[in-house]
């Protein structure tokens, strides 16, 4: 930021360039996973550690939707609660992460239970559920605006792992085909707001901040799985040791 007001325009701009810059998709751990150079068990450890985000998102969402002021709001991200959790059990975006983790051979009972975790993953995950419960509506809906660019992710992620690991299929990777068109949709609305209501210098660099914060969490993460079961390989006491090469 400069000290001037960005036109509704230029703050995209400003928030486009943070994703080009910062988007998880350009971490190693990412690129190894989508080109086929991890073992089975380094994707179970990011497949289990991705399931707190998951499961997460969810409990995110419902600090924001408490302190929305509209019914209009509300109704919108109220929508995002039921991708996730679903209609019913069984349905939804948590329980479709869970078919991937069944998929890749993982205990169900010991995900769910979340005592594999990388102590990372859970101090990244729970800074953006306290992120979004503290900090302004805006900013709290600024963080969200990975979903922008989640789509080139999710295409290359889908394509690359069922091209190199012969562990997946298509089923195995069905959370990922509904976030195709829910992440657009929700990135739409998220982006509309944050359009018309960043209107001050202090709120934009709020909101721009929040991006940055956001593509932070997803960066930490991948950065403790890398350490972990990449380079050097130091897994902490109690987190997942895979048994399968």
């Amino acid at each position: 930021m400069t000290g001037q007001i960005l036109s509704p325009d230029e703050l995209e701009a400003a928030l486009r360039a943070i994703g080009a810059e910062r988007y998880h998709n350009l971490h190693p751990f990412h690129r190894a996973l989508h080109d086929g150079r991890l073992t089975q068990g380094q994707v179970q450890a990011w497949a289990l550690n991705r399931y707190y985000y998951q499961c997460r998102i969810p409990a995110k969402d419902a600090t924001l939707l408490a302190r929305l002021p509209t019914a209009e709001l509300r109704r919108e991200w109220r929508r995002r609660l039921v991708d996730h959790d679903g209609e019913a059990p069984g349905t939804g975006g948590v329980a479709r992460w869970l078919k991937l983790t069944d998929g890749l051979g993982l205990d169900r009972a010991y995900v769910e239970s979340l005592e594999g975790l990388l102590p990372a993953t859970k101090f990244a995950v729970d800074a953006y559920v306290e992120f979004v419960r503290d900090r302004s509506i805006l900013a709290a809906i600024a963080s969200s605006l990975t979903e922008l660019f989640s789509p080139t992710i999710i295409s290359e992620r889908v394509s690359g792992m069922l091209r190199h690991y012969d562990f997946v299929n298509s089923e195995t990777l069905a959370y990922f085909h509904p976030r195709l068109t829910q992440a657009p949709r929700d990135s739409d609305f998220a982006l509309s707001y944050v359009r018309e209501h960043a209107r001050t210098v202090e709120q934009q660099e709020a909101v721009l901040g929040a991006l940055k914060f956001k593509c932070g969490v997803l960066w930490s993460m991948l950065d403790a799985l890398d350490y972990a079961y990449v380079t050097p390989g130091r897994i902490p006491p109690g987190a997942f040791r895979p048994t399968c090469s």
